[in-house]
């Protein structure tokens, strides 16, 4: 199998110069083309354990948040979660990861720089749900909080919406106990549908009218926001249980989104003028 002009099945890897380790920075790299790189650098069994450890730390957090689900599922009558997945990297993607930042393929440098080798996404009914099971996992002891970036609050320009957190969980092995890093992304159904559908499209190369079609994305993200907003505000009504109806005076909350929903509105119309003037042209 080759890596580029260089046959991995022919090479005796005591005389491998560095002009051919450069090669490992090609494009379009095969799973099979990373194994023979591991078989040649003697590390298959090193990677084959580093990625059994993310694996057990991801069982780890899965059960964590399990265990949160069926005991807030009780208390609260609900369960918070709808669903929760999980995944590790291949090595593909680790490799083109590494090289999208312009670092080597080596196993040292995938711990040091990688840090959603192990992935949780945990899909929510409600934006208050997001924090609530947040904070319950950051409370736990075992639990190491390494980086919190709320892109709920502060969504991203493209619109997109999660809450993320970069922890570490210790993981027990026969002879030794270690810290693994784990990726938690928090969404709701809503955020989850918008990131699915914004990841699937950005991929595709020379479309016409990019910064509409962004322009569009960012819109329906907004719009997505103001849903969750709403069923959060009707379900606090419905928990309330009095009966009481909407009142006549808005809240703050409502006065607020009904403001960026007039916002929205208003960046739609001024991105379909200028759609329109373009095609005049």
């Amino acid at each position: 199998m080759a890596i580029g002009n260089l046959d991995l099945t022919m090479l005796d890897r005591s005389y491998m110069t560095e002009e051919q380790k450069s090669l490992l920075n090609i494009s379009n790299i095969s799973q099979k083309e990373i194994e023979q790189l591991l078989v040649m650098r003697g590390q298959v069994q090193q990677f084959q354990i580093m990625m059994m450890k993310y694996d057990c730390a991801l069982t780890e957090v899965r059960t964590k948040l399990e265990v949160l689900n069926k005991e807030l599922s009780l208390k609260n009558n609900r369960n918070p979660f709808e669903s929760i997945k999980s995944r590790v990297k291949t090595p593909v993607s680790i490799y083109e990861k590494l090289k999208r930042k312009g670092i080597p393929f080596s196993l040292e440098n995938i711990e040091e720089h990688i840090s959603d080798i192990a992935g949780v996404r945990a899909i929510c009914s409600f934006v208050d749900d997001i924090y609530m099971l947040a904070d319950c996992l950051k409370k736990q002891d075992d639990v190491n909080v390494l980086v919190e970036k709320d892109y709920i609050s502060i969504p991203k320009d493209s619109g997109y919406r999660s809450l993320h957190l970069i922890i570490e969980v210790p993981i027990f092995l026969t002879d030794e106990k270690e810290m693994m890093k784990v990726e938690v992304q928090f969404r709701t159904i809503a955020m989850d549908f918008w990131a699915s559908l914004e990841h699937k499209m950005k991929y595709k190369k020379d479309i016409e009218n990019a910064e509409l079609i962004s322009e569009d994305l960012k819109f329906s993200a907004d719009l997505i926001n103001q849903l969750d907003r709403r069923m959060q505000q009707i379900r606090e009504r419905i928990d309330a249980g009095d009966g009481s109806p909407y009142s006549l005076r808005p809240t703050e909350e409502e006065e607020k989104a009904s403001s960026e929903t007039m916002e929205i509105i208003r960046r739609e119309i001024i991105a379909e003028q200028k759609a329109a003037e373009k095609k005049k042209k």
